[in-house]
Order: C-alpha cells, then structure tokens, then sequence
C-alpha cells in the first residue's frame, strides 16, 4: 500500500484534485474522494467546472447508484463503488485509508501537525510505503 502526502503549499486543493482524478481514471480503476459534509459540495462544483473541455464522472454516495460511479464524493470511507485508492482532502486522517491500495492524503499549512502526526504514525507499518510531495517552482518533486 502507498500512501502518498500531498502538501498544498503554492496550488488548491481545486487545482490538485482533478489532475489527481484524471490520472487514477485514466489506469482505470477508481477513486473514492473523502471529506467533511462542508467541502463535499465545493468538491463537486469543482470536478465539474475545473476546465472547460474535461469531464470528470463522479457522484455523491447517497446519490442514486453510487457503486456505479467512477469517483465517489463520500463523508465515510467506504468504497461503494469499488475503488481501490483514496483521496482524503480536507486533511483529516482517517486509519480506515489503510485499507486501500493507496491513498491520496492533501494538506495545507494549517493541517500540517496532524500530517506529521500521521507521517510519524505509519513510519513502522509493514507493507506501507509513505510519500511526502511538495510544490516547487509550480511542479511537484518527491521529497525526503
């Protein structure tokens, strides 16, 4: 399983998600998108206008169908639709993430303690494979 921590230091969340989307779809498998009810919507909104000629399928869970959708917009981590990576985006970690192939774990500056926190959580997991991305001059580079 990888873990991969996404510290959003120079582009939003708005900007990162749909490239994140775009390439687990284009594997084809599926994603599950997690966060609180509050930023559900503004995800949503988002994954429909981010760019004028891309479409992104996704749906809410108590939406009609959701095993069906090919990126579902949950409050829980429960993969209704089969997925096998994660998004958690309103940086609040969630354990249940570990059940996944992998997970796409976004912070900003004000989440970073509990980022660390979870960085510091699954050093010693076995079978775990954590990496920490960061911006620099625009692009994102692997860093230590």
């Amino acid at each position: 399983m990888i873990v991969d921590f996404y510290h959003l230091s120079q582009s939003p969340l708005e900007r990162v998600l749909p490239a994140i989307c775009e390439k687990v779809l284009a594997t084809g498998e599926r994603l599950l998108v997690v966060a609180g009810p509050e930023l559900l919507d503004s995800v949503d909104a988002q994954l429909w206008t981010y760019a004028p000629d891309a479409f992104l399928p996704h749906g809410p869970a108590g939406g009609p169908r959701p095993e069906a959708q090919p990126i579902l917009l949950s409050a829980e981590i429960s993969a209704l639709n089969g997925a096998t990576n994660v998004a958690i985006v309103d940086g609040e970690w969630r354990e249940d993430a570990l059940g996944f192939a992998r997970t796409f774990y976004f912070f900003d500056g004000a989440g970073l303690d509990v980022a660390r926190t979870a960085w510091r959580a699954l050093k010693d997991r076995p079978g775990l494979e954590r990496r920490y991305w960061k911006q620099v001059d625009g692009r994102w580079v692997q860093g230590p």
